[in-house]
């Protein structure tokens, strides 16, 4: 028998999921920075989500950076 590896979204596997949350902190963070009426207007519902993870890419900057040389390092060499 041919043993066949099962590819997994991101909601099932915890090391995507990981990424997939810090990729979209830095990203709207990084939207916030430069165009805060976009993030801002959305402070409610489900696009209140992005506000929210912009709160949390500002307030816990140092955190957020720590976890991307983290998981980086885990994604490039382990």
């Amino acid at each position: 028998m041919v043993a066949e590896t099962a590819k997994l979204s991101a909601i099932f596997n915890f090391q995507s999921l990981i990424s997939v949350i810090l990729l979209l902190i830095c990203t709207c963070a990084y939207i916030r920075a430069f165009a805060p009426r976009i993030i801002d207007r959305n402070k409610e519902g489900l696009l209140g989500v992005f506000w929210k993870c912009a709160r949390i890419g500002e307030r816990l900057s140092p955190w957020v950076s720590i976890s991307c040389f983290c998981m980086a390092f885990v994604v490039l060499f382990l």
